[in-house]
């Protein structure tokens, strides 16, 4: 007896630990991952010298926030954008999660991943925004003294560094009369001609996908329509034989509306290019890096510091002067870019393997690689320890399998099955950050359907163990061994996770499609702890009930 209820109370104990450790865990994720800097924060690469003659009079570039490439190519949608496709360059873009609006809005203008481009990787809110503290083509514009223009979303007032935006219009709105006054006060500087770098940011494509609907409804082809209106007068008012137009997204939307996984649809984004300089074709598929180094080069200043993509050479039609250069510039860019990053990360590196000449790949294979290999220094570590963990509680069910282990494994084997299958099939959402419309929805979505998956589980494992039938102590054992053992199976995706990617976001960022899962195991985690403590004054009370009821019966049966 007194063995049984040290250990009743050792499980106990044992599942308040790991409800509070997987809440701080959980809420620890959420706020590494909106704490994230870069590793180049603190030394960013210093600039190179300007490549030469800009080609374009005046470079428009118009953001359209969410948009998906089947819809850019929808004809019957968007005829002024497609016509502005036959004219020019078009590619399919490819862009790397996070896939949220200020990580690829610092992509773009920065021309690095989110892991190195310093932008936030999920969205912050407006006061909360840091400055870019790498380089990025308003800052290479103003360098070059070519006058700039913004107009848009108020995030860009916080991102971009103030003395590098001559002229600019910000609002807080995001429906479709804010992209009206986005557009009204940008065409005045198309006219005049003075600013000769302008960003246009149109918000209501993405608004539709979070607020009307999403994609597959007909609030997202309005919203596209009425984008594709603006884009066909903001291209009458460009001379395309001596200004260049691109029109670009930053991130695609699932079905349901909604951003920031890993996702295909979310990482895949419309490239149109018109006008000046521009070779005319449909191209192979792009990266999201490439836009900023393929915007300097029309522009004739230097590729930002931190690129991480290429010139699209084969789309352009540059000056002698600017082709002569880029080879030299890239390297020197590139080798720039890769001591700076060696060396926030400690390493020294090794002339003799630097990569030469003007391929941005092999720099850049070279820079995961070196990230590769400290990743995996620690992740055999973590792996060992993992191991160490599987193995201990592998070998507490093998030994409890007299006492019911097989039982509270099949409780967790349903546990996960009812959760995935609302989350999965009946509800239809995906295994990322696309599916979080909020945290606390998100949270209270988990919590709800972990706590109802448990009570099914929990019940099945108890009524064929005839749980409530024995001694309350033995009972209450029974309890903690299937709550424990939910608890070990929801919490496999969390231990893969850490193997992968550790316990928080620290210098590099995760594998999202990993910590996702995770994610959800640690909210799962939390939910079943709380829900298997109830569980066991519940059990012992029915246990006592049961088990009284069956000395009655017994008595019954005697006389």
């Amino acid at each position: 007896m007194k063995k049984k209820t040290t250990l009743l109370l050792i499980g106990i104990f044992l599942m308040i630990g790991l409800a509070a450790g997987a809440f701080f865990w959980a809420e620890g994720m959420f706020s590494s991952n909106y704490a994230y800097r870069s590793p180049l924060k603190e030394n960013p690469p210093a600039p190179g010298s300007v490549l030469g003659d800009a080609v374009s009079r005046q470079m428009v570039i118009v953001l359209v926030d969410g948009l998906r490439v089947d819809t850019a190519a929808n004809q019957a949608v968007m005829p002024h954008l497609n016509e502005l496709r036959n004219l020019g360059a078009s590619a399919v873009m490819h862009s790397r999660a996070p896939s949220f609006s200020e990580a690829g809005y610092s992509t773009l203008m920065i021309g690095a991943w989110p892991e190195i481009n310093d932008g936030p990787i999920f969205n912050l809110e407006y006061d909360q925004i840091p400055t870019w503290t790498q380089d990025n083509l308003f800052s290479a514009a103003h360098r070059k003294g070519v006058q700039t223009a913004v107009s848009g979303y108020y995030w860009f007032e916080k991102l971009l560094p103030p003395q590098d935006v001559d002229l600019h219009f910000y609002t807080p709105k995001i429906d479709r009369t804010a992209d009206q006054d986005v557009l009204a006060a940008a065409l005045p500087w198309l006219q005049a001609d003075d600013a000769r770098l302008v960003l246009i940011h149109l918000d209501q494509v993405d608004f539709a996908g979070h607020d009307e609907g999403g994609p597959k409804s007909n609030a997202w082809n309005e919203a596209a329509a009425r984008v594709d209106t603006m884009l066909g007068q903001i291209a009458e008012e460009l001379d395309l034989t001596k200004d260049t137009l691109v029109i670009v997204s930053d991130h695609g939307h699932i079905d349901a509306g909604g951003h920031g996984g890993q996702e295909a649809v979310v990482l895949t984004e419309p490239f149109i290019m018109a006008g000046a300089g521009v070779v005319p074709g449909e191209y192979r598929d792009i990266q999201m890096v490439d836009v900023a180094p393929t915007i300097a080069a029309l522009l004739g200043t230097s590729l930002p510091a931190s690129t991480q993509g290429e010139v699209l050479t084969f789309m352009l039609n540059l000056p002698q002067e600017v082709i002569q250069e880029l080879p030299a510039a890239g390297e020197k860019q590139q080798t720039a870019l890769v001591r700076a990053y060696a060396n926030r990360l400690g390493l020294t590196i090794d002339d003799s393997k630097l990569p030469t000449g003007s391929n941005v790949a092999s720099y850049q294979a070279y820079m995961d690689q070196l990230r590769d290999d400290r990743v995996l220094v620690q992740r055999v570590e973590r792996a060992a320890l993992a191991a160490i963990l599987l193995a201990l509680a592998v070998f507490l069910l093998l030994r409890n399998v007299r006492n019911g282990s097989l039982w509270w494994i099949a409780a967790g084997l349903v546990f996960m099955g009812i959760f995935n299958y609302r989350y999965a099939f009946w509800d239809q959402l995906t295994y990322s950050v696309s599916s979080i419309t909020g945290e606390t929805e998100f949270i209270l979505y988990t919590v709800v359907t972990a706590a109802i998956a448990f009570l099914i589980s929990w019940l099945i494992a108890a009524l064929g163990k005839r749980t409530f039938w024995q001694k309350p102590l033995d009972a209450a054992l029974s309890t903690v061994g299937i709550t424990l053992s939910m608890i070990f199976i929801a919490g496999l995706p969390v231990i893969f996770s850490f193997v992968l990617n550790g316990v928080l976001v620290t210098w590099t960022l995760p594998d999202y499609g990993t910590s996702f899962p995770a994610l959800l195991g640690l909210v799962q985690i939390l939910t079943v702890a709380v829900c298997g403590l109830m569980a066991i004054g519940v059990t012992a009370i029915l246990a006592q009930w049961g088990h009284r009821r069956q000395k009655e019966i017994a008595r019954e049966r005697k006389k």
